[in-house]
């Protein structure tokens, strides 16, 4: 591994970084020690602006280069836990009861905060970094408030870049999935509301239960029967809840889950469906059936041109035989894919040591990786603004 100099010199302090952010997890808009950590650091190294509160807690930094040309290159990192429990038994495991850094959005922060830190001091472009730490990742629209609050009016980029840790147990190896690589998606809440009775006079009721668990039955033929046999699509119901007593049969019933999508086309077909399903179940039936749809993710769109830059960057890092361009599009969504619906860009995946799998009470980041993602970041600056 080429690690750049200032980032393998500050291995210890990027190891305390992480740690410390790790036992200090927090959800999505709720990252106010995680940001002030970010910004007390960014200050320190010197950077040129650090500006606050974007999207509620997200931060945004400009280092100017050598030379303060027109363009701009953007930098992203993401900075929210998940609600899971850390069974991981590290010595710097959470000490925030059901939050856990399960994802490597520590790891993340991190690595930006690393190239920040040799950007800061070499200076070796001709522009400005944009450095984007944000909030909310995990579902809750992180990236597109701070869309709608003006990033990229106040803070404009030429192109932008963004890098996941995948515990893969391939350290070092980098990979992009050219065009589209990570699916769209789109969470459901479905409320049936029946008649209830006595369990031992169902006659009497309209059993918002049973209808519910036939109805997540019948999304299923969605997939089979109406979605075209080479498109994909994904629509999973995660959550059924409904009653709370043994003798009663329950007047309402609750089903969510999840639709993810590669085409715009395919999510409309879906959706449509789910409508229509829906209201099929309660005119049978007899009851009231509300669908609640609410897209959360784009599709990520990585261009072509600028992936093949970004793994020439990180082939400077991590050798030419560790970087590929060949990944298959992932069913997993990120929200980074709003941003590239913006400005254009690149999102790669960094393998490291451990397989248990992302969003796993048990996941393990790699530490080995925060210089290495660090010294991708920074050098695709250093790149694409070339003095």
């Amino acid at each position: 591994m080429n690690i750049l100099p200032t980032i393998a010199q500050s291995d210890a302090e990027l190891r305390a970084i992480f740690r410390d952010l790790h036992a200090h997890p927090e959800i999505g808009f709720t990252e106010h020690r995680t940001a002030g950590v970010v910004a007390e650091h960014l200050r320190a190294y010197g950077v040129d602006e650090v500006h606050e509160g974007l999207g509620g807690t997200g931060v945004v930094a400009l280092i100017h280069g050598q030379r303060q040309g027109n363009r701009r290159v953007g930098l992203r990192a993401d900075m929210d836990a998940l609600p899971i429990h850390e069974i991981t038994g590290l010595d710097h495991a959470s000490t925030t009861p059901g939050v856990m850094h399960a994802c490597g959005h520590d790891g993340h922060t991190t690595m930006l905060l690393g190239a920040a830190k040799h950007l800061a001091a070499t200076r070796d472009f001709d522009g400005t970094a944009v450095l984007v730490f944000q909030p909310a990742e995990e579902g809750l629209g992180g990236a597109r408030r701070m869309i709608a609050e003006g990033l990229f009016e106040q803070f404009p980029c030429d192109e932008i870049y963004g890098m996941h840790n995948m515990p893969n147990g391939t350290p070092g190896k980098v990979g992009i999935c050219k065009g589209v690589a990570m699916a769209g998606a789109a969470f459901f809440d479905i409320t049936v509301t029946g008649k209830g009775s006595h369990a031992a006079r169902p006659s009497d009721g309209r059993d918002a239960l049973i209808i519910a668990a036939s109805l997540a039955s019948e999304l299923q033929t969605i997939l089979s029967r109406n979605v075209p046999a080479l498109d994909a699509c994904v629509l999973s119901v995660t959550q059924i809840h409904a009653g709370a007593a043994y003798n009663v049969v329950p007047e309402v019933a609750t089903l969510a889950g999840t639709v993810r999508y590669f085409k715009d086309e395919i999510y409309d077909l879906a959706t449509s469906r789910m409508q229509a399903i829906c209201d099929g179940f309660a005119l049978a039936h007899g009851v009231e059936i509300t669908l609640d749809l609410r897209n959360v993710f784009d599709v990520l769109i990585n261009d072509a041109a600028l992936s093949d830059a970004y793994l020439e960057a990180a082939a400077d890092i991590v050798g030419p035989d560790n970087v590929f361009d060949k990944d298959q599009p992932a069913t997993g969504s990120e929200d980074f894919a709003d941003m590239l619906k913006v400005v254009p860009g690149a999102y790669c995946v960094l393998g490291h040591a451990g397989t248990v799998p992302l969003h796993n009470p048990a996941f393990v980041m790699d530490e080995e990786m925060l210089g290495v993602g660090a010294s991708v970041m920074a050098r695709i600056v250093e790149r694409r603004l070339a003095l």
